[in-house]
């Protein structure tokens, strides 16, 4: 099966300068090296800075920032003394252990291979890129499940239609992560920004109140334009480019796509009507008012509701079970070690994962406890006040500097904790509602995701992608999402001015302009 498009390699200007990215990223040390080196930077210049006296001042407390020395004797006592408790409670990484727990069996059992080679009979394949970016946008209603599932199954089906597995990625990537922002689907992101916006808008008018869903007909329509740009950058700049890159994975473990067996798809169709039991079961113990499942204010959305909290054992437990069945009625489970055996293979395959998460985990908690970011952010929009810039001009400067912030702190409620009541009560005095403020951050906040390796999922798409091109490093996979977020930024930017233009309306009780 040939694994590569059937368009030419581009040779121009724009491959050129992809190539020359991904040769200069791939000279950089390993993933977990650069996390080491970017923590033990950060320790320096906590020390340097930890002495100077900053005007900025943190919004989060109303004083004056200061950069905390990392190395003085008790901050590295510290550090010694919550090494461990850092590494296990970062939350990535429980995340996808768990998860890929229970994908592990519906994997090595043949239920998602069987899955896909039904599915892949009904999927054109002229629509198979959208539909991958399709669901990839939708995956973020459940939090980080497009990570964990729908990235790497993405290249399986992109292989299984003799396509270039690492288009599949980066179409799902840029999904994902870089579409963080666009949805039909309200999530626990919108009252958790939303509840930032209120409160920043609150310092100008105390009795401002923001809609949790003042965004929602703007990143619906992001939606739209994000998977038809998505569509275009993938088939004719990504896997074109691709075209000479060989997949060279271990076969043994590559996807192979038979003719599904009357006993396997009896066993697929008995094990997806448990799964879809499942899930209605849930629907019925979460549609009650006082369902266990909600939050304390009855939202099924929140943060805080229990469902949102069990998303990740959900995906666990609707994985395991009908891969379970699936394996023990075709045969691939003969006893209940099979079964543990396959999961040890899914952990197996996280190793390399689990090394670089160490690493992260250790510089990100470095990052947050020395002020850094803070600073940055404060310091960065402070100028961008300073330049008193037309209203438009000032909004395409937030996303920019939103932007930039995140290639640094990739939390997106702990950057808008920060820039947002800079933002939103400055633009505000210009006569800028809240709920554009918020939707100029999330578009900024998006778009580049996928080029940072500090982001805590990406080694984990590098491991996804080294699954068929061994030697992958942190430049092919910059280069391969670098024109997706270039795209992203300034076309999403100008879809926002446009929507901005044409006064459709943002969202529910939202509005462009402040009257005060």
């Amino acid at each position: 099966m040939t694994q590569q498009a059937n368009t030419a390699q581009p040779t121009g200007a724009v491959a050129k300068f992809l190539n020359g990215i991904e040769r200069v990223g791939n000279k950089l040390p390993d993933p977990a090296i650069i996390f080491l080196s970017a923590m033990l930077l950060i320790w320096l210049l906590s020390w340097l800075f930890s002495s100077t006296t900053f005007d900025a001042i943190d919004p989060r407390t109303g004083e004056a920032i200061v950069v905390h020395n990392l190395l003085s004797g008790d901050a590295l006592a510290g550090f010694l003394a919550s090494m461990v408790k850092t590494f296990t409670g970062f939350a990535p990484l429980g995340v996808v252990l768990v998860a890929m727990l229970g994908v592990g069996v519906a994997e090595h059992s043949g239920y998602i291979n069987a899955g896909l080679k039904m599915m892949l009979k009904r999927t054109p394949q002229a629509l198979l890129t959208p539909s991958i970016i399709l669901i990839a946008i939708v995956s973020h209603t459940a939090t980080d499940a497009g990570y964990v599932l729908v990235i790497p199954i993405a290249g399986v089906i992109y292989y299984a239609m003799g396509r270039h597995p690492l288009a599949g990625i980066a179409a799902a990537f840029a999904g994902v992560s870089g579409g963080f922002s666009a949805n039909f689907v309200p999530s626990g992101i919108d009252p958790l920004l939303q509840s930032f916006t209120q409160s920043s808008a609150q310092i100008i008018d105390p009795t401002i109140a923001v809609n949790p869903l003042n965004n929602w007909f703007f990143t619906s329509a992001s939606s739209v334009f994000i998977i038809l740009l998505g569509w275009y950058i993938t088939d004719k700049i990504i896997e074109p480019r691709l075209q000479a890159t060989k997949v060279d994975g271990d076969t043994d473990n590559l996807p192979s796509f038979d003719e599904v067996t009357s006993k396997e798809r009896k066993a697929f169709l008995v094990a997806s009507s448990v799964m879809i039991a499942g899930l209605a079961l849930l629907a019925y113990a979460s549609s009650g008012e006082d369902s266990a499942l909600r939050s304390p204010n009855g939202s099924l959305t929140d943060f805080s509701a229990p469902l949102m909290q069990s998303i990740v054992p959900l995906i666990f437990l609707l994985f395991w079970i009908p891969g379970a069945i699936f394996g023990f009625m075709v045969g691939t489970f003969k006893s209940s070690k099979d079964m543990i055996d396959a999961m040890s293979k899914a952990m197996g395959s996280m190793a390399y994962y689990i090394v670089m998460a160490f690493f992260c985990a250790l510089f990100i908690s470095a990052f947050s406890q020395s002020n850094l970011g803070a600073l940055l952010a404060i310091e960065g929009a402070q100028v961008l006040k300073a330049l008193a810039l037309p209203s438009y001009i000032t909004v395409i400067g937030i996303i920019f500097l939103t932007a930039f912030v995140n290639l640094f702190v990739g939390s997106s409620s702990a950057k808008w904790a920060l820039l947002g009541p800079i933002f939103v009560p400055m633009l505000m005095q210009l006569g800028i509602s809240p709920d554009l403020s918020q939707a100029a951050y999330r578009v900024g906040d998006s778009s580049s995701n996928i080029i940072t390796p500090l982001m805590p999922y990406f080694p984990l798409v590098v491991v996804y992608c080294q699954k068929y091109v061994k030697d992958t490093g942190i430049g092919t996979l910059i280069a391969m999402m670098l024109p997706y977020s270039i795209a992203f930024l300034i076309g999403w930017s100008l879809f926002l001015l446009a929507y901005w233009g044409l006064g459709i309306p943002l969202g529910l009780q939202s509005s462009y302009t402040y009257p005060g």
